[in-house]
């Protein structure tokens, strides 16, 4: 007895959908090991590009204020400036005390086991997990402390309650930009093997 033609598409459709992967599954855990190395590699040369722009910036920001601190014309933007240099110099203490996690972790799965599947998996998942600190809310603090005191110091301070302001929402948009440039490798290529 023979099946109908459409019987026999499905099952011969169910039967390649069923055989077709086992290639890949063969080639996964190198293709899995390359990703994340890549990753890692990726993720170390982003954090190098991240880490020299960031630092530049609040380096630049904070010889600019300095200079302003003394040399400005007009007394708001001197008091604006000393405010700034406090601002700047803990941003770019920053940038040197808290380094992207990339690099390090690029160098360790590199003088680790070559194909160490599980090690590169939870190397990578540190990681991605260390990038998702550091985007939550917490994160966030610091720079909303700083941001709300310099905004404080210029609006209550010095009385320029305007000037405050976009002292404060200036601060939280750079901090803001400063966080969401950050190398994110790690987390895409985990949600990519999941």
């Amino acid at each position: 007895m023979s099946l109908p033609a459409s019987i026999r598409r499905l099952a011969a459709a169910c039967l390649a959908g069923l055989l077709l992967p086992l290639p890949a599954l063969a080639q996964g855990p190198d293709a899995e090991w390359q990703a994340y190395e890549a990753a890692l590699n990726d993720g170390a040369r982003q954090a190098g590009y991240w880490q020299a722009g960031w630092t530049t910036i609040y380096a630049g920001s904070l010889a600019l204020n300095t200079w302003q601190a003394s040399e400005a014309s007009s007394r708001d933007d001197r008091y604006d400036a000393r405010v700034g240099v406090v601002k700047s110099a803990l941003a770019l203490g920053g940038m040197f005390l808290d380094r992207q996690p990339h690099p390090a972790a690029s160098r360790e799965l590199a003088a680790g086991e070559p194909g160490d599947i599980d090690g590169a998996r939870a190397l990578l998942e540190a990681v991605a997990a260390e990038e998702q600190r550091r985007r939550s809310w917490e994160a966030r603090l610091g720079s909303l402390a700083v941001n709300t005191a310099a905004g404080l110091l210029i609006a209550v301070g010095d009385g320029r309650e305007r000037d405050g302001a976009i002292n404060f929402a200036t601060g939280m948009l750079v901090s803001e930009l400063q966080l969401q440039t950050q190398p994110r490798q790690a987390t895409a290529a985990i949600n990519r093997f999941r």
